[in-house]
């Protein structure tokens, strides 16, 4: 259950975070019955009546078109997204110098997409975190300032939100930077619960804290890592195995277009990783 509040208390986070004025032009792609797009694509470029340029399906062609043609500014997406645009046969057709602020969320974003779009569109593309039960954004590198953004890092806590790692096993304990454990948040922009059902809630939400079920780390400059979903960890012999880590050294080889690595069921070492990867034409 989000509250008003709750919602308006997001949106304005976002727009303190994004730091524009009205006359910024917002491309809005993602669709609204997601979190993310609701939130980045609707309420809070109309929160300070912004342009807000709408797209009922995601058209590559088109959206390179728009950004030229409208003078896009922020422009909120997923890797995948970025990923069609950067292969579309319109890339090298348009300017694209209006691009201040682009954000990408659900997904992690490897370093060859990041690296590939700041070359071609001069914008550098900064991750963020959140979950529906936050309405949704939590954290995000900062934006505009590229010597700030750390790659492989969500960021940090947005405005008045409060963020913490605690030990798997009971959720009680703080760790230190380095320490992979559950991520935590405390904010205005925190669900009251999940709609009659509160054995769920009860779960999730403890002394206003919410559990969010992500496996991540912190450095020792407050950023934080997002590692995997705590219920996709792979346990091989008594070890603790992250896939995204090794989908990152997959990635590392030129061949690997997509790759992702599940727990397969062993009877020897309980789990065993499994490698599923898309190669390069």
């Amino acid at each position: 259950m989000l509250t008003q509040m709750n919602l308006i208390s997001n949106t304005v986070m976002c727009i303190k975070w994004i730091g524009i004025e009205s006359d910024a032009s917002y491309l809005s792609i993602l669709p609204f019955f997601h979190s993310y797009g609701l939130m980045t694509g609707l309420l809070a470029p109309l929160y300070i009546g912004a342009k807000v340029v709408l797209f009922p399906k995601f058209d590559p062609k088109q959206v390179l078109k728009s950004i030229e043609k409208d003078k896009i500014i922020v422009f909120c997406g997923v890797p995948t997204i970025y990923s069609k645009l950067l292969a579309d046969s319109d890339l090298g057709k348009y300017d694209y110098s209006s691009l201040e602020y682009c954000i990408s969320g659900a997904d992690p974003l490897t370093p060859e997409l990041k690296e590939q779009f700041t070359d071609v569109f001069g914008s550098i593309i900064v991750e963020g975190y959140g979950l529906s039960e936050a309405s949704p954004i939590t954290h995000s590198n900062p934006l505009g300032d590229s010597e700030e953004y750390r790659y492989g890092s969500i960021g940090i806590p947005f405005p008045d939100t409060d963020a913490k790692i605690v030990d798997i096993e009971t959720g009680e304990t703080t760790l230190k930077a380095g320490e992979f454990g559950e991520l935590v948040v405390k904010g205005p922009q925190v669900m009251k619960g999940y709609w009659e059902r509160p054995d769920e809630t009860f779960s999730v939400l403890r002394d206003g804290w919410l559990y969010t079920g992500d496996i991540c780390k912190m450095d020792e400059d407050g950023y934080f890592y997002l590692i995997n979903r705590k219920k996709d960890l792979i346990k091989y012999k008594g070890h603790s195995v992250y896939p995204r880590e090794l989908e990152e050294i997959l990635y590392e080889h030129p061949a690997v277009k997509l790759c992702s690595v599940i727990g397969k069921p062993d009877p020897t070492a309980c789990m065993i990783p499994k490698a599923y990867i898309v190669l390069n034409e």
